[in-house]
């Protein structure tokens, strides 16, 4: 909350539990701006920077059914403003999403693929453009705290130079002093904030295939290991 300079704390009472192996529709923080309402009514007030739990995996609000948020993870910078799922939350529903790093899986032998952790070269915390929606359950009732479903998916963009190296993708960036823009659902066209980080922002290095199932997950997932062959190509 310090980091994003969060007003406004929207998380559960239980906060969530460090995660080492997210994997899509799991619980995730976002930090996003919205507007107060009182008594249903949508004041002028400025926008509240908040931080809440979402679900990995973007439900649009005209879904009829929430499993399509499973194929809805990443959306890629290419398209989002025109595909049907994606553009109206890129008008005004925009998040960061908060991470120490994320995983990328390079081909090596055959079908083998090494997972390499990518992380802020600063230790930093990355803040990764995301979106969010709200989705209303028509089978559950109003008063039913499961009634609305937030959901979020990471935008991406291609990878490159050494980050190219291990995988052609990656989550696309928002560097701190583009947050506040980002966030503000009343900048209506905010394309233009979206810039690959740098060349030199983000570190690798390889780690365990363990990562590789989702039923793992401890802080020895982001332990570095020596990568396959002695290569340290993709090693900086």
């Amino acid at each position: 909350m310090e980091e994003f300079e969060v007003e406004l704390d929207g998380v559960p009472d239980t906060d969530l539990r460090p995660d080492y192996n997210v994997a899509p529709t799991k619980e995730v923080y976002a930090v996003m701006s919205r507007v107060p309402k009182v008594e249903g009514e949508s004041r002028t007030d400025r926008p509240i920077r908040q931080i809440r739990v979402v679900r990995w995996g973007l439900v649009p609000s005209w879904a009829k059914d929430p499993s399509i948020g499973s194929r809805l993870i990443n959306a890629r910078v290419e398209t989002v403003a025109e595909k049907p799922a994606y553009r109206r939350a890129l008008a005004s529903r925009r998040c960061l999403l908060p991470a120490d790093g994320y995983f990328e899986w390079m081909p090596v032998e055959g079908k083998k693929k090494q997972p390499y952790f990518i992380h802020p070269g600063d230790g930093g915390v990355l803040a990764m453009a995301g979106l969010y929606e709200f989705w209303k359950d028509p089978a559950r009732a109003d008063d039913d705290p499961l009634k609305w479903l937030c959901t979020c998916t990471v935008i991406t963009t291609t990878a490159e130079d050494k980050l190219g190296h291990i995988h052609d993708r990656m989550p696309m960036m928002v560097e701190r002093d583009r947050w506040a823009e980002w966030l503000d659902p009343r900048v209506t066209d905010a394309r233009e904030l979206l810039v690959p980080a740098g060349p030199d922002r983000l570190a690798a290095y390889p780690v365990s295939t363990s990562v590789n199932d989702v039923r793992n997950n401890g802080p020895e997932l982001v332990d570095p290991i020596e990568p396959v062959g002695g290569d340290t190509s993709a090693l900086f």
